[in-house]
């Protein structure tokens, strides 16, 4: 049987694709029930605290930098959503004297417009949010050196090439409402991907590039980081991609409750736990990585339910 056109954009893929038996299963969901969803491989942690959420997300930082050594440089990749993890690494890097001398940072993503990535001088650039939220408030004596620090931003394949020379102890992310992490977001629904999404073996090939972006994706933008203002939001990014992510020792994601809804949080959980893996919900493929832990903020799993505002 076919499978239906979205309802959210007809020429893409997404979740509303999906076995209309799978998505009914993952709303009914409660939070309970996604608590026990871990099995091997795959961890779910909840917090009852944002302090402690943040915090939690925070201290992987310090725990993958405490890991390098001038033999063994070893790095986080993090994210632009969540930030409010970003001041509190700041914090704890300058308050455990913490050397970053042989430790590394990867930025997961940056906007891209005119086919050149943005300058740091744009309201939405990813670097100029890391920087001003995390490693400009870090002491100068503390600091990694300038060259530790990886923006997709130039030379791509040299950025992807990085994940083969240091150890990725950890990537983070966010989930979008289009259900990816980074910017890797479904694919249009256009040429051999007419009928079908790529399967995820095909998928899973993509490495660092310039994304295409759904539109879910745009309009998620400007509603969390520009007020609404859809037209300030470029319509493509570079971004980390599965290749990369899968050198990672580790993925952990980070589930706040502000870029994604209950009812996502729910589905991927629900696919991750039972193995079902489908590039039309990018994040789904991350049940194929043998080491992921989702982290959920309590009050933020909510319920999916009519509720009339």
């Amino acid at each position: 049987m076919a499978r239906p056109l979205s309802k959210l954009a007809p020429a893409w893929w997404d979740y509303t694709t999906l076995d209309a038996d799978l998505l009914a299963e993952a709303a009914r969901l409660t939070a309970k029930d996604l608590a026990k969803m871990g099995r091997d491989g795959f961890v779910v942690k909840i917090y009852d605290t944002i302090e402690d959420f943040y915090l939690a997300e925070a201290l992987e930082y310090i725990d993958a930098w405490r890991q390098a050594t001038p033999d063994n440089p070893a790095g986080i990749c993090g994210p632009i959503g969540p930030t409010e993890q970003l001041p509190l690494v700041a914090r704890l890097v300058n308050s455990l004297g913490l050397e970053l001398h042989d430790a590394h940072f990867w930025g997961m993503d940056e906007w891209v417009q005119a086919g050149r990535p943005v300058a740091v001088d744009h309201p939405l650039s990813f670097a100029r949010a890391d920087m001003e939220l995390c490693f400009n408030r870090i002491d100068r004596r503390l600091r990694m050196p300038a060259d530790h620090l990886h923006f997709p931003t130039g030379d791509l394949a040299g950025y992807s090439k990085l994940y083969d020379q240091v150890r990725c102890v950890v990537m983070q992310g966010g989930q979008g409402e289009i259900k990816h992490w980074a910017f890797n977001d479904p694919l249009p629904r256009a040429g051999k991907w007419k009928d079908a999404p790529p399967p995820p073996a095909e998928y899973r090939k993509l490495a660092t590039r310039v994304v295409d972006l759904h539109p879910v994706t745009i309009i998620q933008n400007a509603r969390t980081s520009g007020g609404g203002n859809v037209a300030m939001v470029p319509a493509q990014a570079a971004s980390v991609g599965p290749v990369e992510t899968w050198k990672a020792e580790k993925v952990s994601i980070w589930h706040a409750g502000v870029h994604d809804n209950p009812f996502g949080m729910r589905l991927t959980t629900l696919m991750i736990s039972r193995g079902i893996a489908d590039s039309s919900v990018p994040m789904s493929l991350l049940a194929e990585h043998p080491n992921v832990q989702f982290n959920f903020y309590r009050p933020a799993i909510g319920t999916v339910a009519a509720e009339m505002h």
